[in-house]
């Protein structure tokens, strides 16, 4: 009998473990070719705009420097040590999507924290979606910082949905942070092993967020 129970725990065990190992090394494969394909980037000195970005497997970082490229935008990209790619960072951000954001002492620690964002009219903000809600890392970069009378454009990449209570709870603590005002963008890649080609999300991108006006 306790052969049989311990065998009928086992096997949905062993099934989250490969779903998980599956997805690292989805994730992996992901990051290494995203890196050969993301657009230079050669801002104007006196851009007007910054675009601060958090990415763990490639897609935001993509996005981001098309952003950046387009708009001759000021370039940032944050570094949470606690979630590298890997099964360790994998568990840590399952585990931290949710409940971090509620406590600010909890946050992620980050590199960089803080950013002079001052000299900038409009700051573009992105992360992918963790289980609905922005990763824990731009939570914790807005918490480091001010946004005085700035424009805040959230995007985000994500694979299946996102949650608007959870856009609504950082639009509020951006305003509370000095924020003039607030958008969010968004593109969908698809879920793990079905994903838009890189190419189409860029285009993606330049469709519905830049009216299809073709990047210097």
């Amino acid at each position: 009998m306790f052969k049989w129970i311990a065998l009928l725990l086992g096997v949905p065990i062993a099934v989250v473990i490969l779903e998980l190992l599956a997805v690292t090394w989805i994730e992996s494969l992901q990051a290494r070719q995203l890196a050969s394909r993301q657009p230079e980037v050669n801002p104007r000195d006196e851009a007007r705009t910054a675009v601060v970005y958090f990415s763990r497997s490639g897609n935001t970082a993509l996005a981001a420097r098309q952003i950046a490229r387009h708009l001759d935008a000021r370039l940032f990209a944050l570094e949470a040590p606690a979630y590298s790619l890997g099964l360790s960072g994998l568990l840590h951000a399952l585990k931290d999507a949710y409940r971090l954001k509620e406590r600010a002492g909890a946050l992620p620690q980050i590199n960089p924290s803080d950013i002079d964002l001052a000299s900038f009219d409009t700051v573009w903000l992105g992360s992918p979606v963790w289980l609905y809600s922005p990763a824990p890392p731009l939570w914790s970069f807005v918490e480091h910082n001010r946004f005085d009378d700035q424009h805040i454009v959230l995007f985000n990449t994500y694979n299946s949905n996102f949650g608007d209570e959870h856009i609504e709870k950082l639009k509020a603590k951006l305003m509370a942070r000095g924020a003039r005002s607030f958008e969010h963008r968004h593109i969908q890649r698809g879920r793990m092993g079905r994903q838009t080609p890189p190419e189409q999300m860029l285009q993606a991108i330049e469709e519905q967020w830049f009216n299809g006006q073709t990047s210097p």
